[in-house]
């Protein structure tokens, strides 16, 4: 990773936050990304280099093709040619039928998919004119195995593996790896409520119950370690790949029982 340019997206807070900081331990020269306060991303940089590392903060919203353009522009005037991409920004809340608005489903696919695909889109040229680069998306296990009241953030993240696996074809006779991870519960401030607040405590004992490893939240360093393999030259012969990191649940999903409502 030594003086390669990484462009993190969602990198001010969550796995993105831990991805920045791995990639900057490992040498890396690191755009720091939020999507609205600039301080946010200026606290990440800050720690970055208080331990050693090299990292610019940006603020960008990349749910417009003419923003994600934008910061890939901005990026490399700054810092050089894009080396690395991992496409972390997303939101995630439920979606449960019949109660969606269009305001909400434009705001999940926008920044899920539309974003991550025209960050893609920007740095595709710069990394085939040079024959070079490694390209991770963040997906998910609810796009392997979704979860009840998430649809459309399930629909989302299986669009994700499927542009993974589609563009990785298009740019792997360029020396390009497109890959993506598939977390499944992480410990990150999204999800904050779900893991300490009374009131979800039923949520928590449904996800015990679909949780073979018992552990139920992966701590975000586990998932920005496995990233930071896949944009490594250890991952050179990986194209298209879903690497999934969900503490057994999508392996174990048909063994689960649910307990169906009645008509």
């Amino acid at each position: 990773m030594k003086d390669k340019v990484a462009l993190v997206t969602g990198s001010s807070s969550g796995i993105g936050r831990e991805v920045a900081g791995a990639l900057a331990a490992q040498g890396a020269r690191v755009a720091v990304v939020a999507s609205s306060e600039r301080a946010k991303a200026e606290a990440v940089v800050n720690e970055i280099e208080a331990a050693g590392g090299i990292a610019r903060p940006f603020v960008a919203d990349i749910s417009s093709a003419n923003g994600a353009t934008a910061l890939v522009r901005e990026v490399e005037a700054e810092l050089g040619p894009i080396d690395l991409l991992v496409n972390s920004a997303g939101v995630y809340f439920p979606t449960p039928a019949g109660e969606v608005t269009e305001d909400a489903f434009d705001r999940m696919v926008a920044i899920n998919l539309k974003g991550s695909f025209f960050t893609l889109n920007a740095v595709a040229p710069g990394m085939k004119a040079r024959s070079a680069g490694r390209i991770v998306n963040i997906a998910s296990v609810a796009g392997i195995a979704p979860n009840p009241e998430y649809s459309l953030y399930a629909a989302t993240k299986a669009g994700i593996i499927a542009l993974t696996r589609a563009i990785a074809l298009e740019l792997a006779p360029y020396g390009i790896n497109v890959n993506a991870i598939a977390p499944g519960n992480t410990e990150t401030p999204i999800n904050a409520d779900i893991r300490t607040a009374p009131e979800f405590a039923a949520q928590r004992a449904r996800i015990d119950a679909i949780t073979p490893s018992r552990r139920l939240f992966t701590p975000p360093a586990e998932i920005a370690a496995a990233i930071v393999f896949l944009l490594s030259d250890a991952a050179r012969g990986m194209y298209g790949s879903v690497m999934v990191v969900d503490e057994g649940k999508s392996v174990g999903a048909p063994l689960r029982k649910f307990s169906m409502p009645t008509a």
